[in-house]
């Protein structure tokens, strides 16, 4: 969201903060790998690297899903127009989802789009788009397990960390910011 020559209000501030967690890292930045030590460090990695790397991970499932569909050419037509909405309503889109002055969290409408998609998809072809959900969350949980994290807590606040702080003992200055929107 570009403001250039105004001052942000804690509205409008708060709405930028919101989609700033939402973007397509950087893929060069996915390969830093090591074996995680225990189970529980294991769990850790998959949950910080899912919170930094959502976007990336659901281009990865989409194009496993893509890739499942190939041969059946009715399932691809459905998989690329619900594609096309992917693009125009989630990732191509600067501002958040207010609805009824209400802001609705990223994570929701990825939620409710995913089901959506899944829907769809699962109406004309079961094995295909079962299959390749699976080997795509297969990929995220394996690429998440073993991807170092200690690089990413530099960059991420609380909120991104589940309520946790960064390891290197870093402290955010993010205070509670009040204002007519409400999230959910």
């Amino acid at each position: 969201m570009t403001t250039y020559g105004t001052i942000l209000t804690t509205a409008s501030s708060e709405l930028e903060n919101m989609r700033s967690g939402d973007v397509l890292r950087p893929w060069k930045e996915m390969l830093s790998f090591s074996l995680p030590e225990t189970c529980g460090d294991a769990l850790l990695r998959i949950k910080t690297n899912s919170s930094h790397f959502h976007m990336n991970y659901v281009v990865i499932i989409l194009f496993v899903i893509f890739l499942s569909l190939l041969w059946h050419p009715a399932s691809l037509i459905v998989f690329l127009i619900t594609l096309a909405a992917w693009l125009f309503l989630y990732f191509l889109r600067d501002d958040p989802s207010v609805i009824f002055e209400y802001l609705v969290d990223e994570r929701v409408v990825l939620t409710l789009f995913s089901i959506f998609t899944m829907v769809l998809l699962l109406a004309t072809s079961t094995m295909n788009v079962v299959a390749g959900v699976a080997v795509g969350v297969a990929i995220v949980l394996a690429h998440g397990a073993i991807r170092r994290t200690n690089d990413l807590t530099i960059f991420m606040d609380e909120e991104e960390l589940g309520g946790q702080w960064p390891a290197k003992g870093k402290e955010t200055d993010n205070p509670v910011k009040s204002s007519n929107h409400h999230t959910y």
